[in-house]
């Protein structure tokens, strides 16, 4: 099959031109985790085709915005890889193309393909879904907590401010409201609703309503206790990880090597239940990302550009690899069975999970989410600090 493509690629680029030949280049913005693995499947393509894979590295944190300076001005590359959250931004301002991949649509779960399209029209390749869920020490908590209640009893009995030492961790400063939504979620919290037509509404906001509240003032109560440290980003959460300072996190699979490389004992679990406002237990909700590789609308050379996606990115072989790079399960079906078991056990708790809005209005919430986090942190009352941050988050999108 790769051959027959490969005679097609070869076909197209002979039709452009002898002396052209050697000129076409397919250009790919990634992060140095998917660089290596891209290139090397790139030199692949380019002794089949003929046509050149450049890959070019960036910072993951600066791969939006490098990409969205580069095609403003019509340049930059023919793809880039990136998260489901960009697709409003990007179609928005007319930075991506749909692609269609017919029957190759089969290959990949449908929930990845819904995160990636607006109504029918599809704009990345997906590849990988990522979610948060609790990594426990089994040698501090042998038998993880099934809920609330049970994880605070682990907490409390835990708990050694000489140490440190905690029963929970998770990040919780303002550039971390996607590892907060779950304290929101499980009460009845949400980001937007939906329309008649199922569309995602930016003037009906939830997170200043009553669940949400009710779940920010537990984790304000936890912090008042003194049983979770505040101001946690990545760094410190590796540094308590590695230091054993913790029992428990509430973390993604991105987290899995430094446990490993610390020699930890873990286990992965549901986040527990936390009984509501109305008296019924409630599994968090975490946010679902999606990973995919987009294409952008000032390529010259889409129809290869495509080509290289499904006939060598799309493949068994190419899909697992960048599962175990990345450390995120794959959405490729075929590549499924091969999974890891701590990656299938993140996909226990995403059957919990909802898609990271990907409408351009998602922009306000995380900023005004994170702001949230901070004001609570420092002494704000979770009413006053969510309730002006959904009003905040209307004004900005135009609602009343």
């Amino acid at each position: 099959m790769r051959r027959m493509f490969a005679l097609a690629v070869f076909l197209l680029v002979a039709a452009i031109g002898i002396g052209a030949m050697a000129q076409v280049t397919i250009t790919i913005y990634a992060d140095d985790t998917r660089t290596p693995l891209l290139r090397q499947v790139g030199a692949d393509y380019t002794d089949a085709t003929g046509v050149l894979i450049e890959v070019i590295e960036f910072p993951n944190s600066e791969l939006r915005s490098q990409y969205i300076t580069a095609t403003q001005a019509q340049e930059g590359p023919d793809i880039v890889v990136g998260a489901n959250d960009w697709v409003g931004e990007l179609v928005a301002n007319g930075l991506i193309e749909a692609m269609d991949i017919g029957a190759r649509s089969g290959d990949f779960s449908s929930a990845a393909l819904q995160a990636f399209s607006i109504g029918e029209a599809l704009y990345a390749l997906p590849y990988a879904v990522e979610n948060i869920a609790l990594i426990y020490d089994k040698d501090v908590v042998p038998v993880p907590p099934r809920t609330w209640d049970e994880l605070l009893a682990i907490a409390r009995s835990l708990y050694d401010p000489d140490t440190p030492m905690y029963g929970l961790v998770f990040e919780n400063t303002s550039a971390n409201f996607y590892q907060f939504f779950p304290m929101l979620s499980a009460a009845g919290g949400y980001i937007f609703g939906f329309d008649e037509d199922g569309e995602y509404d930016p003037c009906d906001v939830g997170v200043g309503n009553e669940g949400a509240i009710f779940g920010a003032n537990l984790y304000k109560s936890m912090i008042d206790e003194g049983l979770i440290p505040i101001g946690v980003n990545g760094d410190t959460e590796q540094a308590l990880i590695e230091g054993r300072n913790a029992a428990m996190f509430i973390t993604g699979p991105w987290r899995l090597v430094n446990f490993q490389n610390a020699d930890i004992n873990y286990g992965i679990t549901r986040i527990p239940a936390i009984t509501g406002p109305d008296g019924a237990y409630n599994i968090p909700k975490v946010f679902a990302g999606y990973q995919g590789f987009f294409l952008s609308s000032f390529s010259e050379n889409k129809t290869i550009a495509v080509d290289f996606l499904l006939n060598y990115i799309a493949t068994p072989a190419t899909m697992t690899a960048l599962e175990e790079i990345g450390n995120r399960p794959t959405v490729f079906l075929p590549a499924v069975p091969s999974s890891p078991a701590d990656l299938l056990a993140f996909g226990d708790q995403g059957a919990f999970s909802v898609p990271m809005p990907s409408i351009p209005e998602m922009a306000s919430v995380w900023q005004e989410g994170g702001n949230a986090i901070d004001l609570i942190n420092a002494g704000t009352a979770p009413s006053e600090a969510f309730g002006q941050a959904q009003q905040l988050i209307l004004s900005a999108v135009g609602c009343p």
